[in-house]
């Protein structure tokens, strides 16, 4: 996956930038975790300042997959740490991007996973299970929907309908 380049992707893909269904998402995102460069299909959540959701989907194998979290774009509290982060790697998560904040950053950055955030509080969400699964999500100025692509890299945050060729 090292050779994908969001930019390039754009570049190459300029019809399908104009029709819809490639679309970046706003620059508002900070990086962490080991992988700077992933993507994968998606998987949606859409959750406020509750994490429940956010552990039983990690729980679940990978597969190379992307959970797309839409915490409603909360910074009052993280719905991302170290334990999820480790999980996530453990069970093959490709990445993780929410719409919130993370915390315990540094054992975050020392998984191998790729995770984007708004940024990082040190305050634990609640725990009601609250939420719905597999659900639109807009996010970051576009609407994302369970089953799209998502690629990322140092540039940015790519949502396709379909998977791109690398």
């Amino acid at each position: 996956m090292a050779a994908f380049a969001t930019a390039e992707a754009c570049d190459s893909n300029a019809e399908l930038i104009a029709n819809g269904d490639l679309r970046a998402l706003h620059p508002i995102f900070n990086i962490y975790g080991q992988r700077r460069c992933f993507s994968g299909p998606i998987v949606t959540l859409k959750v406020f300042e509750d994490n429940v959701l956010v552990r039983n989907q990690l729980e679940t194998k990978g597969e190379g997959r992307v959970l797309v979290i839409d915490g409603g774009g909360s910074k009052r509290c993280a719905l991302v740490g170290g334990n999820l982060g480790q999980l996530a790697q453990n069970n093959g998560w490709a990445g993780i991007v929410v719409n919130g904040c993370v915390r315990d950053v540094d054992e975050i950055n020392d998984c191998d996973v790729g995770v984007r955030a708004l940024g990082s509080n040190p305050l634990k969400s609640s725990k009601k299970g609250h939420g719905e699964k597999n659900v639109p999500v807009y996010i970051g100025g576009t609407l994302i929907r369970d089953g799209e692509w998502l690629y990322a890299d140092s540039d940015g945050i790519l949502i396709s309908k379909t998977e791109l060729s690398v």
